[in-house]
């Protein structure tokens, strides 16, 4: 009896080892199937997130494509201009001008506002750096005047003077493109300025708006 006995325990033992390790196994392949749906949970979020990121910039640049490429309303446009450095006067077909021929030396234009008629060729050629001039006749208020010049003032690579011989109270012109509106109140001035400070048209970007002439 004593012998069965000891069998039967140890049959026992061994039932009770087989049936740990049965559920050792069951736990590591739980455990396995849990990573691997836990990583592709993961994965497929990461691609998710990724695909939705770059949908939601490509979105976001055809937006700003397509804004570029719209004209602001009511804005005139000039092609082939030139652009040489000449020391002669330079007859310009806009007023005020917006590109051609210009003098060797920009206006600064880091927001500088000048009480009096700048030089039209020293002007061009800060637009060609990506400037925006603003400029203004008698006809303007001077809250429209005071408005525009804090804007000026404002805004790195912009100029302000005033010009006489213009069709509109307030202009606003970048390289090839100029804006003539009635008021500074216009939310077209702040919408040319968005667009064409060192906008797309500009023929040389980033270059330098101080250092030049001052008066």
């Amino acid at each position: 009896m004593g012998s069965a006995g000891a069998k039967a325990q140890r049959a026992e033992r061994r039932a009770k080892i087989e049936e740990m390790r049965r559920a050792e196994a069951a736990r590591e392949r739980r455990n396995r199937i849990l990573t691997v749906t836990l990583s592709g949970l993961v994965v497929a979020g990461l691609v998710g997130g990724t695909w939705y990121f770059l949908l939601d910039n490509k979105k976001k640049q055809d937006a700003k494509e397509q804004a570029a490429a719209t004209p602001v309303k009511g804005e005139k446009s000039w092609k082939e201009l030139g652009r040489n450095h000449v020391s002669t006067p330079v007859t310009y077909k806009m007023s005020p001008a917006t590109g051609g021929d210009h003098d060797p030396t920009w206006m600064n234009c880091n927001g500088d506002v000048y009480a009096q008629e700048i030089d039209e060729a020293n002007a061009v050629h800060s637009l060609e750096h990506g400037a925006v001039w603003v400029t203004y006749t008698d006809k303007a208020t001077a809250e429209d005047v005071s408005a525009l010049r804090t804007l000026v003032k404002q805004t790195p690579y912009t100029l302000m003077s005033p010009y006489a011989d213009q069709s509109s109270p307030v202009v606003v012109s970048a390289w090839g493109k100029q804006l003539g509106v009635k008021s500074a109140s216009d939310p077209r001035v702040r919408e040319f300025l968005a667009k064409y400070v060192q906008g797309k048209q500009t023929p040389e970007p980033g270059a330098a708006c101080t250092g030049g002439k001052s008066a």
